[in-house]
C-alpha cells in the first residue's frame, strides 16, 4: 500500500485560521482591479499601503503578472494573514508583507513605480493621510501613479446616506477618523507635487481615486 504525498498547496486548519477575510475585500475586488489594470504600469514595484487581511493582493498579483506586488502593514495579525495568504497562493510576483508605519519616515522601502491604498484613510487619523502623501512622494519617480479606494465627502457634502451613517460610526469609534473631503485630499496632494488624474465611481458609493507624481 502506498501513501499519497502531501500537497504543497493544501492548507492546514491553522493557516486557514491565520488566513482572514473581509467581506468587503471579496465584494470589491473585481472592480478595483478593473481600474488598477487600466492605470498602473505594466512593469516595476508596486507597493500596497494597509493591505489588510491580504485578499486584495493576492487578487491582483494573479492578474498583473508584470508587476512585483509589496503589501505592507503596521500590524502584525495582518502582516501575519498576508503571509498565510502569500504561502497558500504560491505566486512569484508577491513579496513578502512589510510591517510599515505610513506616519515613520523609513518605510523599508525605495523607489517604487506605484502606491495602491485601500480603504485606509477613513479608518485612520489625518496624520496618517498627510504620512501617506508624503512617504510616496518620496518614493516615487516622475508620472509614477498613487491610487486611492474609499468613501468621500465631495463639495462638502456626503454621496449617500449610508456613507453619512457610516462617517458617524467611524467618528464615534475614534473622532480623529472620518470619511474625508475629497477636496481636502486633492489639496494635499497639490502640496506634495501630485496631480490629480481622475475619480471613478465604484459600487457601494466608493471612489477610486488616481494621481499622479509630477516630473
Amino acid at each position: 500500500m502506498t501513501s499519497t504525498p502531501p500537497d504543497p498547496h493544501a492548507s492546514s486548519s491553522s493557516d486557514v485560521a491565520v488566513r482572514r477575510r473581509a467581506p468587503a475585500a471579496e465584494r470589491n475586488r473585481d472592480a478595483i482591479l478593473a481600474v488598477l489594470e487600466r492605470v498602473l504600469p505594466g512593469t516595476g514595484t508596486v507597493l500596497e499601503i494597509a493591505s489588510g487581511t491580504g485578499q486584495h493582493a493576492v487578487h491582483c498579483v494573479a492578474a498583473l503578472t508584470g508587476i512585483v506586488w509589496q503589501p505592507s502593514d503596521p500590524s502584525a495579525d495582518a502582516c501575519a494573514s498576508i503571509a498565510a495568504w502569500r504561502a497558500h497562493a504560491q505566486l512569484p510576483n508577491l513579496a513578502a508583507p512589510l510591517a510599515l508605519d505610513v506616519t515613520a519616515d523609513d518605510w523599508g522601502i525605495g523607489e517604487v513605480a506605484a502606491v495602491v491604498c485601500i480603504n485606509m484613510i477613513h479608518i485612520a487619523p489625518w496624520q496618517a493621510v498627510e504620512g501617506l502623501f508624503r512617504g510616496a512622494a518620496a518614493r516615487l519617480g516622475a508620472g509614477g501613479v498613487l491610487y486611492l479606494y474609499g468613501p468621500y465627502r465631495r463639495n462638502g457634502a456626503y454621496t449617500a446616506p449610508s456613507n453619512e451613517a457610516f462617517d458617524a460610526q467611524l467618528r464615534a469609534n475614534d473622532p480623529r477618523w472620518g470619511v474625508r473631503d475629497l477636496e481636502a485630499v486633492q489639496t494635499l496632494a497639490a502640496t506634495n507635487g501630485f496631480t490629480f488624474v481622475e475619480i471613478v465611481d465604484m459600487p457601494a458609493n466608493n471612489f477610486s481615486v488616481v494621481f499622479r507624481k509630477e516630473g
